[in-house]
């Protein structure tokens, strides 16, 4: 009986063991498979990270155009801490969800009754729109749902386009019988146009294009349409909208300042490769030289409307009620918008074109004031005479803070503008001051970038696109990823000239006449502009 005991107890120790092995293989297994989902679902989470996070998070601290300046009475931290907090005042009144559509949304700019001769329903313009796209764009960083809210602005975008040129966006919707819909003709507006391109360009520096949109395809679909609908074809200037047609001799020869956005019309040039595209930035100078010389010679001052006069070919000023007001051939609510929208070009590019009519810009405002932002009026004539006694506007005041960071002789005037901007209630301003104030404080800070910047990271970064996008493709591709890579090779060894050799070379790759089938000629154009941009760099 003990031996068989002894048995019975070795055949339940090995069952036990046996048990016990197959217990411990099996948790085995189940953790590694765990382990090999949880990595993937890391893997996942790593790419999601990877693909939202910003490659040029906010803030930036950009250095612009030497002898340009920036307030001194406060520090940088403070800055940015004060944009940061205008910024979510701004989304928490203006950035709303779709609320039938929940992955599209659109900024509200109807808070005061803007939306006066129009549907009281109105809701937005592509004007507040476009201003949308450029912030969030731009904020990312600040807000880790910048993306999200980007995205959700390009979709509620693409929802409304043109029935002109579809990839321009109908200016203006209104929720009517519960259904956000196009009102006052389903045709585009320049301003907002021009802003939802150059942001797609900023969107696509920032966050690539591996997601759901091709922020760089997109954007040069809006600027192909601009170049077609909203620029006259033979002279080259900035029309209203794509409903100005080239020929009608009342809208087709009209222009407006505050559209003059010389640092889009820069990017654009670059990024297209479109040569008319500096036809349209000579065009521009040129219409602003010839007004200030003509009309404004000791305000600098540009009115809301200009039209071209058919027997000189000059611009004017427009008459009283040519399109919106009694005020459109003066400095009114739409041309408080060009001290920003002119300056940002020279504080870019360095382009001085428009220097001269800026700085006396600069200095009539201050002389007329006393030195004081709140004496700002709400618009004047040409010659300087005030409109109105009413003052104290940000959409007037604001752009001026940009237009002052031209020149260190007003940096006492700088420093004030930005205190009497900045501390003025976003609860109680109007869609217009809010909007204007937030992208001239993100100037006024530094963090203002170029998406077209001349640079390597740039040419990489086209590139790539156009590799990506089959626009590059063969042995080519293999040449000018090479010849890139060791022209960044040489200059990161501080060896100027073989990186301007090994441009020079990337150049010839893509001249290379056997070749030709295997780029465009878009990204053919594009790639030498901007090699060339990048040695006239080195070489300075």
């Amino acid at each position: 009986m003990r031996g068989m005991k002894m048995k019975v107890g070795k055949r339940i120790k090995r069952k036990i063991h046996y048990a016990l092995s197959f217990l411990l293989i099996l948790l085995l297994v189940v953790s590694s498979s765990t382990n090999i989902t949880f990595a993937k679902d890391t893997n996942k989470e790593d790419s999601e990270i990877s693909k939202d996070t910003p490659k040029r998070p906010f803030p930036q601290h950009v250095t612009y155009t030497e002898g340009t300046i920036k307030p001194n009475h406060i520090t940088q931290e403070e800055m940015d801490a004060t944009v940061a907090r205008l910024y979510d005042e701004w989304k928490e009144r203006y950035l709303k969800q779709n609320p039938y559509d929940k992955d599209q949304y659109y900024v509200f700019y109807n808070h005061n009754g803007e939306s006066t001769t129009d549907p009281r329903e109105a809701i937005t313009v592509s004007e507040a729109h476009g201003y949308g796209m450029l912030i969030t764009a731009l904020m990312a960083g600040h807000d880790p749902d910048a993306k999200k809210y980007y995205d959700g602005l390009y979709r509620y975008f693409r929802a409304h386009p043109s029935e002109i040129n579809p990839q321009l966006m109908a200016w203006q919707q209104a929720i009517i019988n519960d259904e956000i819909v196009d009102v006052n003709g389903v045709d585009s507006a320049l301003d907002g146009d021009m802003d939802i391109a150059y942001s797609l360009l900023l969107a696509d520096k920032q966050w690539g294009n591996d997601g759901e949109i091709n922020y760089y395809k997109q954007g040069k679909l809006v600027i192909d349409a601009i170049m077609e609908s909203e620029v006259h074809q033979k002279d080259y200037y900035l029309k209203l909208a794509d409903w100005a047609s080239d020929n009608s001799n009342t809208y087709g020869i009209a222009t407006r300042p505050s559209d003059f956005m010389l640092q889009h019309l820069q990017a654009f040039n670059m990024v297209s490769g479109d040569e008319r595209w500096n036809k349209v930035i000579d065009k521009t100078y040129s219409i602003i030289n010839d007004v200030f010389a003509e009309y404004s010679p000791n305000t600098g001052l540009l009115p809301d409307f200009l039209l071209k006069d058919l027997d000189t070919g000059k611009f004017k000023p427009a008459h009283a009620w040519f399109l919106e007001s009694s005020r459109d051939g003066d400095y009114y609510w739409n041309s408080s918008r060009v001290p920003w929208r002119i300056t940002t070009d020279y504080l870019v590019t360095g382009d001085d074109r428009a220097k001269a009519q800026l700085s006396k810009l600069n200095s009539w405002i201050r002389q007329t004031t006393g030195n004081n932002p709140a004496n700002i009026k709400r618009g004047y004539k040409l010659d300087g005479t005030q409109l109105t006694n009413s003052a104290g506007d940000a959409a007037f005041s604001a752009p001026f803070t940009v237009s002052a960071m031209m020149d260190e002789a007003n940096q006492k005037w700088l420093n004030d503008l930005w205190d009497f901007n900045v501390n003025k209630e976003t609860a109680k301003g109007a869609y217009f001051a809010n909007n204007i104030r937030m992208l001239s404080m993100i100037i006024v800070s530094g963090n203002w970038w170029s998406p077209t910047a001349v640079s390597l990271d740039h040419m990489n970064h086209l590139l790539e696109n156009y590799i990506a996008n089959g626009d590059v493709n063969g042995s080519l591709t293999n040449q000018l990823t090479n010849t890139l890579k060791q022209a960044e090779h040489q200059y990161v060894k501080g060896h100027q000239k073989q990186a301007i050799k090994s441009m020079e070379d990337f150049i010839k790759h893509i001249n290379n006449k056997g070749l030709q089938n295997q780029i465009t000629s878009d990204a053919k154009r594009v790639l030498i502009n901007n090699a060339e941009a990048l040695i006239q760099l080195w070489t300075d």
